[in-house]
């Protein structure tokens, strides 16, 4: 399985300045691959311990600083099995693209571990590896943001969490925010399969399955994947109940699976928002719901002090007019990490909070 390190070029943007107060997430960026690449270099061996000594000090800090941590998915197998619109795989470079130019607003690293290639239509050894790159990321303690790929992603991030360390013995609560439900029964893993994988293995492992999923597009999710998630206790809301006038409700349900488990795990499917929005996505939404309840939920759940993964699934470039869904995309993923990492307080901006410090009125 191949894991190609990440590209330099595609974390590029304009740059107004080094201090803090002018950074994007580029230039932090471009920091942590060349920290990384330095620290692998051959020279370093042969230098003096005075030097291998200053090299230590020098990860130690790195390691301390609070950072989020991204991986890659190419893959585009699992939406292919599941009959939908392939491209995925050119998902994880257009989200770096579209977050490259966006601004820090807080002190935290930014660690990018290269992109996951699965070659050969082999979904499920390319998960396997995921899986295992995503145990390592979560052991570090900083939160994970895996840049998919379709939603069969979603399997390799629980791979990963079911193989840390840090996690073992948590009681795990998924929120997934997506049109489907994502539990149909086939003969093959695919896009469509994750949650009742996760469902089954949990089962299997001895472990709660506590899954909670926003955006439900009823006319898109057949009476027996409806009956499926009754039988398995899923919580859900329709698109209908997500839209922002029924935000309280919303944010009840998200509350009420940030009470009951000790981390969480965001899977966000871009297809939950409208098409005017998200255009570039395997199935596009004939209603969806708005990015202000999405950007609620994303406050909510990070500012909930447990959120340790986030899978981000289904971005077609090629098909992403204006590239908005990549640009939606990356305001959610900013907000998440600007939440989780920051050590400034947020500024005021009433009940859902927003990252721009905009006032709404």
């Amino acid at each position: 399985m191949q894991i190609t390190p990440p590209d330099p070029e595609v974390w590029s943007g304009r740059t107004d300045g080094d201090t803090p107060e002018h950074l994007r997430w580029h230039q932090r960026a471009r920091q942590g691959i060349a920290h990384e690449a330095a620290q692998q270099t051959p020279q370093n061996a042969s230098r003096g311990d005075g030097q291998r000594g200053a090299d230590q000090d020098t990860a130690s800090q790195t390691a301390q600083t609070p950072a989020v941590e991204l991986i890659g998915f190419s893959c585009d197998e699992g939406v292919r099995r599941n009959k939908g619109r392939v491209g995925a795989s050119e998902g994880p470079d257009a989200l770096r693209s579209a977050l490259a130019p966006l601004a820090m607003h807080a002190d935290f690293g930014i660690h990018d571990a290269g992109t996951v290639v699965v070659p050969d239509r082999d979904l499920e050894g390319g998960q396997d590896a995921l899986g295992d790159q995503i145990a390592t990321l979560l052991d570090t303690g900083n939160p994970v943001v895996v840049l998919g790929g379709g939603h069969d992603t979603a399997w390799g991030s629980y791979l990963g969490r079911t193989r840390s360390d840090r996690l073992k013995g948590q009681r795990v609560g998924v929120l997934n925010l997506d049109a489907h439900f994502d539990l149909r029964e086939a003969d093959e893993p695919s896009s469509g399969t994750p949650f009742l994988q996760m469902a089954r293995a949990d089962q299997e492992a001895g472990r709660t399955f506590d899954y909670t999923v926003l955006g439900i597009s009823e006319p898109n999710n057949t009476g027996i994947l409806f009956r499926t998630a009754d039988e398995l206790g899923v919580e859900h809301l329709t698109d209908e109940q997500c839209q922002p006038r029924h935000l309280e409700a919303v944010l009840e349900v998200v509350d009420r699976l940030v009470e009951r488990v000790d981390v969480i795990h965001l899977s966000i499917d871009l297809d939950v928002l409208p098409a005017s929005v998200a255009p570039g996505v395997s199935a596009p939404a004939g209603y969806g719901v708005p990015v202000e309840t999405i950007q609620a939920v994303c406050h909510r759940v990070a500012r909930s002090g447990k959120l340790v993964l986030v899978d981000v699934v289904e971005l077609l470039p090629r098909l992403d007019v204006d590239g908005r869904t990549a640009r939606t995309a990356a305001r959610l993923i900013t907000t998440l990490a600007h939440d989780v990492l920051s050590t400034t307080p947020t500024p005021p901006t009433g009940r859902a909070g927003n990252t721009t410090g905009e006032r709404h009125e």
